[in-house]
């Protein structure tokens, strides 16, 4: 294979005090991000060519931050890429002041991208980024094969694990809305596909071509258009249920806690851990899109909701955002978030702020915030003492072990909202439901059982607390009363 220019980084101050002639060459050249190729091994040709996935290249531009940093964006590209099904045969990044307006990656770099992939058969280019129509034509046209931006990956992903009919939904509106304002990129393609017979086969022109072309573009723009609008009116009567259902657990005065945090932090495995709830947990990236809600009590038997959200990633698509953003807002809803950050992590650091970046977004990040650090049974000890000194309110766990989750329920206790009405009362024995619903929906202090009824003594909402005026007792109680509330 043909050997890379080697890279040095540099300081900012070095970058901007050059003006070029300072070993620009070098400075700009491809760099290799080693240990990212997944290429099958021990295989037989003929094997091979039954099991081919896309054979990838991923090529990435370092325009601020530390090389750590952007071995780490890369890194994470990779990861996303065997999520989609992909093979990753070699990771490239070049460093650059911004992204290259034409191709992405320097123009004379373009040559070097498409010797790599031709030494290494790969089929597709993946961007860690996103690139602009005129960008991927470019650089499908001087490298011969398939180039995919960061945001495609991301959506194609979405796509693949997307399970319920709002999901899909979503989904789908984030990829037309990514495609439609690309359309054009591919304009030549579709006039290919629709120039009928006429001659002058040129693509994009020539008799018979270039007007049926042009029609085609219109035609699937249109279209797009339509299903955009019919998507999103789906999206609103779906959206209204899911508020229907808050509205009620609001009625109720139930607390909800929403669990949020980086893809693959372990968010669900927290909530089966927690719940029971049964969801599906695997060791992959944006593993479950759709929302799950369940119900959980605290130790005095108070009823909340912890709900399940979808994962973040840094750069995560404003498609995306958008598309979900009747999800996304469950978080905003919420009397809690559980952020859950995965301990192992090389950075885990940049995951939190894309966490708090998203839950900016819609409106999240103003609401009471438990941090969780996961996976610790797998996270070494000096990394697990940084990050106690970094955050020294958050809780650490394993969702694996169990370790350390019954601090973090007490934890997600101490922070329930408190209901705001203390009150007294002497409930009928005939009253049940009553006294069913004080420990259910309220705080109980004490309770004593005195020949006409049980005495309570409770926090609760304003609208039980109404309720319970008919059995409000004295504020005063005799000797016996008091001695039997203190039980």
């Amino acid at each position: 294979m043909r050997e890379q220019e080697t890279f040095h980084p540099y300081t900012d101050d070095e970058f901007d005090a050059t003006t070029g002639e300072y070993e620009l060459s070098e400075r700009q050249a491809l760099r290799r991000v080693p240990g990212l190729s997944t290429e099958l091994t021990d295989i037989t040709e003929v094997e091979y060519r039954q099991l081919r996935l896309e054979r990838v290249v991923l090529v990435g531009v370092w325009t601020e931050g530390t090389q750590t940093d952007a071995d780490n964006s890369l890194t994470e590209l990779a990861a996303l890429a065997e999520t989609a099904g992909s093979q990753v045969l070699e990771g490239l990044i070049q460093r650059r002041h911004r992204p290259d307006p034409a191709t992405y990656i320097g123009r004379g770099k373009v040559d070097d991208l498409g010797a790599v992939v031709l030494s290494t058969g790969a089929d597709t280019i993946i961007c860690d980024g996103e690139l602009s129509p005129s960008q991927l034509r470019n650089l499908e046209q001087r490298t011969k094969v398939k180039v995919v931006d960061r945001t495609a990956l991301i959506l194609d992903i979405f796509a693949q694990h997307a399970k319920s009919k709002e999901g899909k939904a979503q989904v789908e509106l984030a990829q037309l809305e990514y495609l439609l304002p690309r359309l054009r990129g591919w304009g030549e393609t579709l006039s290919r596909q629709t120039g009928g017979s006429g001659r002058g086969g040129g693509a994009g022109g020539g008799v018979g071509l270039r007007g049926p072309g042009e029609t085609k573009l219109e035609t699937d723009r249109r279209r797009i258009r339509h299903r955009i609008a019919r998507l999103r009116r789906e999206i609103k009567s779906m959206a209204t249920v899911r508020q229907t259902k808050r509205a009620r657990r609001t009625r109720n005065a139930v607390p909800a806690v929403a669990i949020a945090g980086y893809t693959n932090a372990g968010k669900s495995s927290l909530l089966n851990r927690l719940t029971g709830a049964g969801v599906l947990v695997e060791n992959a990236l944006f593993a479950t899109l759709d929302p799950t809600t369940r119900r959980a009590t605290t130790s005095d038997g108070r009823l909340y909701t912890l709900s399940d959200t979808v994962g973040f990633v840094r750069h995560l698509p404003h498609q995306i955002v958008e598309a979900f953003r009747s999800t996304l807002e469950e978080v905003a809803d919420a009397d809690l978030v559980v952020h859950v950050v995965d301990g192992t992590h090389p950075d885990p650091e940049e995951q939190v702020r894309a966490v708090r970046e998203v839950l900016a977004e819609v409106g999240a990040d103003r609401l009471p915030e438990l941090l969780v650090v996961n996976k610790t049974d797998a996270t070494d000890e000096e990394t697990m003492l940084r990050l106690k000194r970094l955050w020294p309110d958050a809780v650490f766990v394993s969702a694996h072990s169990g370790r350390g989750i019954d601090e973090m329920r007490e934890a997600v206790e101490r922070r329930l909202p408190r209901p705001a009405v203390e009150v007294r009362a002497v409930l009928p024995y005939d009253r049940g439901d009553l006294v069913a619903r004080v420990h259910r929906q309220g705080e109980v202090l004490s309770t004593a059982h005195l020949p006409e009824g049980t005495l309570v003594h409770v926090r609760v909402n304003e609208g039980l607390a109404a309720e319970l005026a008919p059995y409000r007792a004295g504020e005063r109680l005799t000797s016996d009363e008091r001695v039997g509330a203190g039980r």
